[in-house]
């Protein structure tokens, strides 16, 4: 799994991240409120690991943005604050469990993988569209203008990371991490490759470009 970890505790996020890392898992670690959004905003993570108490942005003001955006990614919020009333506020806010500080590794990774564990929401979108172009994310066809385009995996999950942020520019380091997992970038034309063979299965043979460069930026897909 790929898992984001906003802790601003320099040993409790080491400890979190260590022991997830050792039990196969990437980690994307941050330590403020306002990283954290970006992070969880702009990448593509399985569950959420999240500080209540955080500067810059603190945990439910960061929890409810991302609810109100429509991100749904499971959230374990962490807190050394056990009353009844701040559980209740974290879950109004949307996370979807809660452990108190200080907790076992065991049982917070227990917690995570239930979470992941979770079937979907009704409403998760299984049909991805911009324009005259389709994705079935369950039968993983593409079709635009009513014909089908055959894609290799890694181009479908390139067009579906922008098709899920339709409208919005994605860095080369987004793409990086969140299509090939690479949290570094390794001076190749990986992206800017497959971008250009996305290009020519989507926009080529039609009248209209929907993948757009952004000069100095990166790329997004229009509507």
């Amino acid at each position: 799994m790929k898992l984001l970890v906003v802790e601003d505790d320099a040993t409790t996020g080491a400890y979190i991240s260590r022991g997830l890392r050792e039990e196969g898992h990437v980690v994307d670690l941050v330590t403020d409120g306002r990283a954290g959004l970006i992070a969880a905003t702009g990448g593509v993570h399985d569950v959420l690991i999240l500080d209540r108490m955080l500067p810059e942005v603190d945990g439910l003001t960061l929890l409810k943005t991302l609810r109100g955006a429509g991100n749904r990614v499971p959230v374990l919020l962490l807190t050394a604050m056990g009353d009844v009333d701040d559980r209740i506020a974290g879950l109004n806010a949307g996370a979807d469990d809660y452990l108190v500080k200080p907790f076992a590794f065991g049982e917070l990774s227990a917690r995570v993988a239930a979470l992941a564990r979770r079937p979907q929401a009704l409403d998760q979108e299984t049909i991805l569209r911009a324009g005259d172009l389709e994705m079935n994310l369950i039968t993983r066809k593409v079709m635009r203008a009513g014909a089908g385009i055959d894609l290799l995996p890694r181009e479908f999950t390139l067009l579906e990371h922008l098709l899920r942020r339709k409208g919005r520019v994605q860095t080369r380091t987004m793409l990086l991490e969140a299509v090939w997992d690479l949290s570094f970038d390794p001076m190749t034309n990986v992206v800017e490759t497959h971008v250009s063979r996305l290009r020519a299965k989507v926009d080529r043979p039609f009248d209209r470009e929907l993948i757009q460069t952004v000069r100095g930026a990166g790329y997004r897909i229009e509507g």
